[in-house]
């Protein structure tokens, strides 16, 4: 929406016309653009915070710099709201999130100004060394700036990336956006050095005196500035009693520094864009900077959907009758199973109200952790707790999982070890779009021996194979299920065992046999309702299958004598995924049925409604049954 009292941000079709402001107005260009984005995210949902916390940086950094021949990387796209509308999508940002809206994070397929894919976080010191050794190689003068933040120096790609930044001839600058958060607090040794390396009492009070005289001499204008720079260094280090770890590393450090003084910024921003060789500048800023409700509770309005911005109220559907959500029944279930076996424990990546697991942090925060962004670390972390006797439930969003594939191959499957991986958002997931989705773990989990794979059709189902994976002798257990809400408002039923490797045919047929796993046999079983209210003249049967692996093989073997047409239905990649599995099993066997394979198509798919791309995808209801009809 183009607010007509905005004077100057109405002015700003690209960071061309920004840099034609000058500094006096650079402020209330920082207020208007934090109330647009406020107004924007009201009615149309996104993430709030982060981005509201980069504000003054944002316009800095546009201003000072010569985008987009200079790069921006950013990491964890989340922040980049004021980016994106400072760089020509103003007035498309409307359509944020939105099928065939602008996209969710930024993208290089969207715009010159989005240098790279940032959906996951701590990737963009590695790729903005890349950028600037490539820049250097073909002998273009272009800074390279990484702006990390939001607890993504927490994850170890992060630090593969300082660890090779001052070895390769670059002048990156890194920002790290400092705001003690990632969704959730910010946890481990990196947010206790930052808090160290901000709150040193003794020396902010001497670098303030140093600096205010040198100001006054005027020294801090001229050729001895990096001199004065290796002093306060030194400084820094005596009075703090610890060596900066960035300069250790050879990366010139400068910090912290007021990250919502945007003139401040753009003082510091010139001074550092001439200097030779990787810099970091250290900001503190607040997330949800400038609206007090999103300051005061920061990750619940990372994301908090609808609200009104003159009270600060949420705008929250009436969820009384309604089925829980899948994460939810998660946490309540661990929780439950956690008093019952004192060997379980959680551990999530910087997820722990995204999946939870904060619900049994409350009630026992000794055996329930939160690792920081660190897919890798909490798949190993949990393996050696396994090993020693502990019963992990690790719990990862599927896309994220991706980045922990290694660990669950080499640190848990080869040693059979009982770790229960629960990966939540798995499927589609909607308007957070490809760099979310969970469309791959089935494919990527299933040659990996040693490991049980299942997904459960509802909250009971999730509950029960919960029960089943804490069961002695079962190794490592996959458990799969989606975002959102299930479809059982009575979920709190009494656990039991489910034989691992079983189905259960859930309907009677006789001319096609319909093979789902997850939630989306639901959708399977409304279509052959309408199929029959409808009087279409197909006997369909229903098999869940529960486990892609291993799959029931007495269950499989029931279909391939009865039917020759089945249709195989999956919320992930239909490469190498469950009706693969299934594909493969008939093959082997020699049986031949005719088989129609529904399935995320071999593409990346965009963002929208998960009702939106289940269309697209051919995986909802109305594509069930013109599959069931074309056979």
């Amino acid at each position: 929406m183009v607010n007509n009292t905005y004077s100057i941000l109405n002015k700003i079709q690209s960071p061309k016309d920004l840099r034609k402001l000058s500094l006096e107005e650079l402020p209330t260009l920082c207020d208007e653009l934090r109330s647009d984005i406020i107004d924007e995210l009201s009615v149309n949902p996104g993430h709030l915070a982060s981005s509201l916390g980069v504000v003054e940086l944002t316009v800095a950094l546009h201003y000072v710099y010569n985008t987009p021949e200079d790069r921006i990387v950013w990491d964890v796209g989340h922040q980049a709201y004021g980016h994106k509308i400072l760089t020509g999508r103003r007035e498309q940002f409307c359509t944020n999130r939105k099928l065939h809206g602008i996209r969710p994070f930024p993208s290089p397929m969207e715009s010159e100004y989005d240098t790279f894919t940032c959906g996951h976080a701590s990737n963009s010191i590695s790729a903005a060394v890349g950028m600037a050794v490539a820049a250097k190689l073909t002998k273009q003068k272009r800074n390279v700036v990484a702006v990390i933040g939001d607890g993504a120096m927490s994850g170890g790609l992060a630090f593969e990336g300082l660890n090779n930044v001052s070895s390769k001839p670059n002048d990156v600058l890194i920002v790290l956006n400092d705001n003690d958060m990632s969704i959730d607090r910010s946890v481990g040794g990196m947010k206790q050095y930052l808090l160290g390396l901000s709150t040193n009492e003794t020396y902010n009070n001497v670098r303030y005196r140093v600096s205010k005289w040198l100001r006054s001499k005027g020294m801090l204008n001229d050729d001895r500035r990096q001199g004065i720079i290796r002093l306060n260094n030194a400084l820094k280090s005596a009075i703090s009693h610890q060596q900066n770890v960035f300069e250790g590393m050879n990366i010139r450090y400068f910090g912290p520094v007021d990250g919502h003084d945007v003139l401040n910024l753009v003082r510091i921003l010139r001074q550092l864009k001439k200097m030779k060789g990787p810099k970091m500048l250290h900001l503190h800023t607040v997330k949800g900077k400038g609206y007090k409700p999103a300051e005061k509770a920061a990750t619940i309005w990372h994301a908090p959907g609808k609200f009104d911005v003159d009270t600060g109220e949420r705008i929250v559907s009436d969820t009384a009758g309604q089925p829980p959500k899948f994460q939810d029944v998660f946490g309540h279930t661990l929780l439950e199973l956690a008093k019952r076996n004192k060997r379980i424990v959680g551990v999530t990546p910087a997820m722990p109200s995204g999946c939870s697991l904060n619900i049994m942090m409350k009630a026992m925060p000794d055996r329930a952790f939160d690792v920081g962004i660190a897919e890798g670390h909490a798949v190993t972390f949990s393996a050696g707790m396994a090993k020693d006797g502990l019963l992990p439930f690790c719990n990862i969003y599927s896309a994220f999982s991706q980045r922990a594939y290694d660990n669950i191959i080499h640190d848990a499957a080869i040693l059979n070890l009982p770790v229960v991986l629960c990966l939540d958002r798995a499927g589609l997931v909607g308007e957070d779009g490809p760099t979310h989705h969970g469309a791959f773990d089935l494919a990527f989990l299933r040659p990996i021996p040693n490991i049980t794979i299942a997904s459960p059709m509802d909250e009971h189902e999730l509950r029960h194979l919960m029960y089943t994976a804490q069961l002695p002798g079962m190794g490592t257990f996959v458990i799969r299920y989606p975002r959102g809400k299930g479809v059982c408002p009575d979920w709190q039923c009494p656990m039991k065992e489910i034989g691992v490797g079983t189905g259960r045919r859930l309907r009677e047929g006789t001319d096609v046999a319909v093979l789902s796993i997850g939630p989306l046999g639901n959708s399977v079983a409304k279509a052959i309702d309408e199929l029959e209210a409808e009087g279409a003249k197909v006997s369909v049967a229903h098999y869940d299958m529960r486990f892609v692996k291993p799959l029931d093989e007495q269950l499989l073997d029931e279909v391939a004598t009865r039917f020759h047409r089945i249709v195989t239905i999956e919320d992930g990649c239909i490469m190498g995924g469950f009706g693969s599995a299934v594909t493969e099993w008939m093959a082997d066997h020699d049986k031949k049925p005719t088989i129609r394979r529904l399935g995320l198509p071999d593409t990346f798919v965009e963002h929208g409604t998960v009702g939106e791309l289940q269309q697209i995808t051919g995986i909802d209801v109305e594509n069930i049954k013109k599959t069931i009809l074309s056979l």
